[in-house]
């Protein structure tokens, strides 16, 4: 009966009466205010109010015990169970503890530029023990240090440079390494003292550090540091420069985010190169962060962004140049911490709201998170639950970084409890159901308001189905299905809905002058029935044409219809009498094969002329044409036709005047054309020799004067030939003897 989501206020009658025929049962909910009017009787009215027990509820302790833990925060556990979108408001007090546990972890940043800090900080044991003492009775102090992720850039990889990254004339320098946890919290002086005289410089390449891989370590190994269940947990941050973020990591190629576990080997963090850490809001612990005075743009950015935004609970201090004054820090810090305040929740489901409203005269507007500059303040802690839960769900709410917490247990209340009489086969119900917050809950084989209907063995999915139009809602959402039929419900002006599917109504019709129909017709299932001699979509107009009649007397040219005394052309014609249509297609291309075909018995259509052309009633042959561009088409002889065509009333009317003169090509000159070809042939022929020809002849030219240069060029010697040999002459006698 009441729908899974209640909303405010309202409220559920349960009487059996009190449903009308026709009327749906959603109206059994509605307002307190509005069910009264109605006629319901208070008792007979069912609206759960919001649940709110303390589970357990110890008073506030004033001052720290010697034994069990001291109670800082009351209510401890509360249970509530909420009416959906309904508020509930409580009290939360914190009281702070005087002489309340402390634990304090010393993590050191041992990069090479804080080598004086180190030695100042090794001479400051028994300052720090004391001002612990200062605090509370009850104080234990560990150490841990941090440098940087040992991966390039942020660390020289060399193994020489990993083992010893100090300068060379650096003789105590201990290896490269990204967080250490060097001593588990402890009440001995003696012992800090002899553990952080052992400790030694080390060094990186960037100026930021690793701190907040370093700080989450701390936070999560608290079996390793040492963390009591019942203190407040400090850690004092000591650094000269700023801290890595998530986006670095990118630069060593590390995208994995920190899981919030431990992983401490050999009291080293195993999983510095791996993962990296931007989020620690929900850390339990105080930060106090002193930094060097000269590097004054990291402590803005930790004390006015960076630190503030990741750790709320967080202060700020200027250390001297060699660490002196870390001790008045850490005092002028703590009890900014210890004064302030600032209650908040752990994770919330979507659909839960949880707001505080600090009641001290500085705690500021209502919101997320509560503040309070006080040791002793209160809370109004308001709980919504916006839509109902399938379960009890429990989340926790309490100051930062103290471990004291309300466990707050919610559920939602999403039934109304009526309390009906146990009649298993009520008269009402015909004797086929039990009455149920005044509706009833019918037996199976029965369906109906009233267990009317007996189904059988039908399925009732299927006769549901009957009162679904097109798989849509059932009954349109405007009436109960009943055997497969609709029965409608009432409209609240008494008429009801009708129909097969409820589809129809007669009140939501058009209006007019504020009157249904304009008061000149009927409402039939949302749409107007008008009277004699009225139109219109709500009987607005008096039928009329007058404002429609062209000069010729037609009705919107033919092309449209009268409505409310317009035209309402056919789709591109324009009003007033739709005699134009700018986007339709011009008719000079689209009749331009019928003028072929009536004027000069050719083309596509020159075989049915009087059939594919009856859209031009009427044509005529002439001399010329009237005033005006012509429209003009090539018919198949590429011959152009001249026409001029006019539309008549009506979509597809026209009447056409035809020149009689077409203007056809001039025919070609064959001789003309085969005599020229010859003569261009024989004129490119000849041209093309001559070409050759000068080709040649200046081939020749330049081989005869290259000829002539080397013949100048030749000397001739003057020295006889070696092989040369002069002719000799010998004559004889023939008659000569030698005698």
């Amino acid at each position: 009966p009441c729908k899974r989501t209640l909303l405010i206020e309202a409220s559920l009658f349960h009487s059996q009466n009190f449903i009308k025929p026709g009327e749906q049962e959603a109206a059994r909910c509605d307002t307190w205010a509005q069910l009264i009017e109605r006629g319901c009787m208070e008792e007979d009215i069912i609206s759960p109010k919001n649940y709110f027990s303390s589970s357990k509820n110890i008073s506030l302790s004033n001052t720290a015990l010697d034994k069990g833990e001291p109670i800082q925060l009351r209510p401890q556990e509360v249970n509530l169970k909420l009416r959906p979108g309904l508020p509930h408001t409580f009290t939360l007090d914190f009281q702070r503890v005087e002489g309340y546990p402390v634990d304090l972890y010393y993590l050191m940043d041992l990069s090479y530029s804080m080598e004086d800090d180190l030695r100042s900080i090794k001479t400051l044991g028994n300052k720090l023990f004391n001002a612990l003492q200062g605090i509370t009775k009850k104080g234990q102090i560990g150490f841990g240090s941090f440098v940087d992720k040992t991966v390039l850039p942020f660390t020289n990889t060399n193994p020489e440079k990993l083992n010893k990254p100090c300068a060379e004339t650096e003789m105590y320098c201990q290896p490269a390494f990204g967080y250490r946890h060097v001593l588990s919290m402890t009440g001995n002086k003696a012992e800090f003292e002899s553990e952080v005289n052992k400790q030694r410089i080390s060094g990186n390449l960037d100026s930021p550090e690793g701190t907040l891989d370093a700080i989450m370590q701390a936070a999560v190994c608290g079996e390793r540091i040492g963390w009591r269940n019942s203190s407040t947990r400090l850690i004092v941050l000591t650094t000269d420069d700023g801290f890595h973020m998530a986006g670095d990591g990118k630069l060593a190629g590390i995208l994995e985010p920190n899981d919030e576990r431990c992983y401490m080997d050999n009291n080293l963090y195993s999983k510095s190169n791996e993962m990296v850490c931007d989020d620690m809001r929900r850390t339990p612990i105080s930060i106090i962060g002193p930094q060097q005075n000269y590097m004054k743009h990291t402590i803005r950015d930790y004390e006015k962004y960076e630190l503030s935004k990741m750790i709320p609970k967080s202060e700020v201090g200027v250390l001297s140049a060699d660490s002196h004054n870390v001790v008045e820090l850490i005092k002028n810090a703590y009890n900014r911490l210890s004064s302030k305040v600032t209650v908040t929740h752990d994770a919330l489901p979507d659909n839960v709201r949880v707001t505080y409203t600090p009641l001290c005269p500085e705690g500021g507007p209502s919101g997320d998170k509560g503040v309070c500059n006080n040791v002793g303040v209160s809370f109004n802690v308001t709980v919504t639950a916006d839509e109902c839960m399938q379960s009890e769900i429990s989340f926790l709410i309490g100051p930062l970084g103290m471990k004291d917490k309300l466990k707050v247990s919610l559920s939602t209340l999403c039934k109304c409890e009526c309390n009906d009489p146990v009649t298993v086969d009520s008269p009402y119900c015909n004797g086929k159901g039990q009455v149920n917050c005044g509706m009833c809950s019918c037996k199976a084989g029965f369906v109906g308001q009233k267990c009317e209907c007996s189904i059988g063995e039908k399925d009732e999915s299927s006769l549901r189905a009957a009162c679904r139009k097109d798989n849509g809602t059932e009954c349109e959402g405007r009436g109960d299905c009943v055997c497969g039929i609709c029965q409608c419900y009432t409209l609240p002006g008494g008429s009801t809905y009708y129909g097969t599917n409820c589809e129809c109504e007669n009140e939501s019709c058009e209006k007019f002058q504020n009157k249904l129909c304009g008061g000149n017709g009927k409402c039939r299932c949302k749409n107007c029935e008008c009277k004699p001699g009225y139109e219109g979509t709500a009987c607005q107009c008096k039928k009329s044409d007058e404002q429609c009649r062209t000069p010729s007397g037609s009705v919107c040219s033919g092309r449209g219809t009268c409505k409310c005394n317009q035209c309402k052309c056919m789709e591109g014609y324009q009003r007033p009498y739709c005699l134009t249509c700018p986007a339709c297609q011009t008719t000079c291309i689209t009749k331009g094969k019928c003028i072929e075909c009536l004027g000069f018995q050719t083309g596509p259509f020159s075989k049915n002329c009087s059939q594919a052309c009856t859209s031009i009633s009427e044509f005529k042959m002439v001399e010329t044409l009237p005033p005006g561009k012509p429209c003009d088409v090539r018919d198949v002889e590429s011959c152009r036709v001249f026409f001029a065509i006019k539309q008549l009333d009506g979509e597809d009317n026209y009447t056409a005047q035809i020149l009689k003169t077409r203007e056809c090509p001039k025919l070609p000159n064959i001789y003309a054309i085969i005599g020229g070809s010859i003569v261009g042939v024989t004129v490119i022929g000849i041209l093309i020799l001559l070409f050759i020809k000068v080709l040649f002849t200046l081939q020749d030219l330049k081989e005869y004067r290259k000829f002539m240069n080397e013949a100048q060029k030749t000397r001739w010697s003057e020295n006889k030939n070696p092989i040369f040999q002069e002719a000799t002459t010998t004559v004889a006698n023939p008659t000569f003897s030698g005698e």
